[in-house]
């Protein structure tokens, strides 16, 4: 999450963020248009859910704030409820059924198989939590949930008919990703041997960044899908090491705005960059996500 106000942090982030457009499209295009079938790009982030104890509003806060729209005649909506922009999938909603849960969002990982991905997720240190499992009609994927060694969790998605993201790099839908951690080592090693990243440390001083890019790509801003940042001093001494997803905004003082409107709360106020503008919210119910308005926003603050 945002901490340090026109840092050196804010700028390398950002820049990733709008680096992801190339790595991003090349994983959309081979998953094809409409239901994404073709092969997928192995560690690309495809997919992003929500588990929330009153998914009525869940929809209500995120279908203002987004624009999404939910099938409401859809099998399992009450339940689970795919998002769509403008039509096609942009994220989903889901009803917690144990209170014990945690209220979050969840970044899955493309995972072409997804029992080999579980057993390299054991070896490089890390815990299945929710071990492979075929979901949806036909069906639609497998589905897997994990911890990385520093207790960062993440899903893996190996598509079989539902590749995941229909839309992104616009308004209203995903856009990035980044994981947040404590103890870097053990955890830049664990992605590597899992989804065979190729990094590129861009640490700057008070800032500690590692860039992901797709195993066989150079490791830069045009081929970036992702990255580590550590959790510093300057984060709240309780936070967890976790994954952070940003969606694109067309205005980020306004989103937050109306964030607040809808009952949600800014976690860390707008920053400026040289690629635009972020925030990181808390919708109505706790779940946190970031928002990023690419626009050229003039000199950092």
């Amino acid at each position: 999450m945002l901490t340090i106000r026109g840092s050196a942090h804010a700028r390398a982030r950002s820049g990733a963020g709008a680096g992801t457009e190339q790595a991003s499209g090349r994983a959309e295009e081979s998953r094809g248009k409409g239901p994404m079938m073709a092969e997928t790009v192995v560690g690309v982030p495809c997919w992003a859910d929500v588990m929330l104890p009153d998914l009525a509003a869940g929809k209500r806060f995120y279908g203002a704030l987004f624009g999404w729209t939910f099938d409401e005649e859809a099998e399992g909506a009450d339940s689970y409820a795919p998002a769509l922009l403008d039509g096609r999938f942009a994220a989903a909603l889901g009803q917690k059924t144990d209170g014990r849960m945690p209220t979050s969002w969840t970044q899955y990982l493309a995972a072409p198989d997804a029992a080999e991905t579980a057993e390299r997720v054991r070896a490089a240190g890390g815990v299945v939590i929710t071990e492979p499992l075929e979901v949806g009609s036909a069906p639609a994927g497998v589905l897997g949930i994990a911890a990385d060694p520093g207790g960062a969790v993440f899903g893996f998605w190996q598509s079989l008919g539902f590749g995941g993201f229909e839309v992104s790099r616009r308004p209203g839908a995903y856009v990035w990703t980044e994981v947040y951690v404590r103890e870097k080592h053990r955890v830049d090693a664990f992605y590597r041997e899992v989804f065979g990243y190729g990094t590129a440390d861009i640490s700057e001083e008070g800032f500690d960044f590692l860039l992901w890019a797709p195993e066989g790509e150079p490791p830069d801003e045009t081929n970036a899908v992702g990255g580590r940042c550590m959790i510093t001093d300057a984060f709240v001494e309780e936070m967890p090491p976790h994954f952070l997803t940003y969606f694109m905004v067309e205005d980020c003082e306004q989103t937050v705005l109306l964030a607040q409107e809808l009952g949600g709360r800014a976690v860390f106020p707008v920053e400026n960059s040289q690629y635009g503008r972020f925030a990181v919210i808390a919708d109505d119910q706790g779940a946190t996500f970031a928002v990023l308005d690419p626009a050229p926003s003039g000199p950092e603050s």
